[in-house]
């Protein structure tokens, strides 16, 4: 058995699967001040093979840890956007692009409030993981032809404990 140990979310640490969208960088002053704007946080890739863009809500029951990750998901046509709609924690399990992916190269992060998250284009991620309550997620997707989500099992579950 293989145990994660979530990290911090961080830019740094999520560069490779996409990145995370929070409050940083300097802000534009909008709407005559009444406003600030935090521009360009996140890629949206959406258009390959005539895909447009999705905006969804995605209502993730509460995920009791410790919790035994099975599989992880992928799409390879467009990025996939998760911006909680209240200030909670959420769990982030990730995996370099590629056509499989071993156990040795899952990740896990510690979404903190205030922070989402884009997951790249081809990026293997375990499905929505809210924790401690039921939590609506906007959802930034790809909508349009072609089968847009690979899955892969493990034969052994990878572990992630309670947090501390």
């Amino acid at each position: 058995m293989t145990i994660l140990r979530p990290a911090p979310l961080t830019q740094d640490a999520f560069a490779p699967f996409g990145e995370v969208i929070e409050v940083t960088g300097e802000a534009i002053e909008i709407n005559q001040g009444t406003t600030e704007r935090y521009h360009d946080l996140a890629r949206v890739d959406v258009s390959a093979e005539g895909g447009h863009p999705l905006i969804n809500i995605f209502r993730g029951a509460a995920t009791p840890l410790p919790f035994e990750v099975r599989m992880l998901e992928r799409h390879p046509l467009g990025s996939q956007a998760f911006l909680p709609m209240e200030q909670v924690r959420f769990l982030v399990v990730v995996a370099p692009p590629g056509d499989t992916v071993a156990p040795d190269q899952v990740q896990a992060f510690i979404a903190e409030p205030g922070q989402g998250v884009n997951y790249a284009r081809g990026t293997w991620h375990h499905p929505l993981l809210a924790l401690g309550q039921t939590t609506d997620f906007v959802v930034v997707d790809r909508g349009g032809p072609g089968d847009n989500v690979d899955e892969v099992h493990f034969d052994t579950p990878l572990v992630i404990e309670p947090l501390t």
